[in-house]
């Protein structure tokens, strides 16, 4: 038997029958796309999920320091600086720094090979610096936290979600239609819970599984006695 995952007008409806109400005219339908869209920019906030981590490179000019992402970058979570191609390629890790380091660098326009890289999360893009700034061209390689599409019109479907994520996404509809409807009221908190469980176990199933080490650190104070 196939998957079988609900399109988003079949997500709409059963959203309204959890907080207790019909979907009946065509503004429940626009109400309930803007809550869609007000929910997919929350999840951004709840941390990182796997399903919204994408794989980029940019070509890095002699002389250019500061690059813009893609326009749905919410953060670079890794960044390296590749050289060579094929069986030479080789990929050095950059260090992440603050705004507080990158200003604190006495002289900014010291050139080489980037070492050190600024990210600037502003408002409407994502923008990285370099330093030092590029004495040559390179690619750099990154994984980017990318935002999910939301819905500009109509119903569409539940193509930017994967089938693991729709009960959560089901659920926590549900919450929003019932928060602004006061016949929904004695609903809410109930509604809420259901979300919170779903979003854990989607969030909790949608983790990196690799093996990691840990390695005691041990501090010894040696005193004189």
């Amino acid at each position: 038997m196939a998957v079988v995952t609900p399109d988003l007008p079949d997500i709409f409806e059963e959203a309204y029958e959890r907080a207790g109400l019909e979907l009946n005219t065509g503004y429940d339908l626009r109400t309930a796309r803007r809550s869609l869209n007000i929910m997919l920019l929350e999840w951004q906030n709840r941390g990182l999920n796997l399903f919204t981590i994408d794989e980029g490179t940019l070509a890095i000019a002699s002389g250019t320091q500061t690059y813009t992402m893609p326009v749905d970058t919410i953060d670079v979570i890794e960044h390296h600086i590749r050289t060579g191609t094929g069986t030479n390629q080789i990929d050095t890790a950059l260090e992440r720094i603050s705004v507080s380091t990158y200003a604190a660098q006495s002289n900014k326009n010291t050139t080489g090979k980037p070492s050190q890289i600024y990210v600037q999360r502003l408002a409407t893009e994502t923008k990285v610096t370099l330093w030092p700034v590029p004495d040559a061209a390179y690619i750099l390689a990154y994984y980017r936290l990318k935002g999910i599409d939301g819905l500009a019109s109509g119903v569409g479907t539940t193509a930017a979600i994967p089938p693991r994520f729709v009960p959560c996404l089901v659920a926590g509809l549900a919450y929003q239609i019932a928060m602004k409807k006061p016949e929904a009221a004695a609903r809410v908190v109930p509604l809420k819970q259901e979300y919170e469980y779903q979003f854990e176990l989607a969030a909790g199933e949608d983790a990196e599984t690799a093996s990691i080490k840990f390695v005691p650190y041990n501090t010894f104070i040696l005193g004189g006695g």
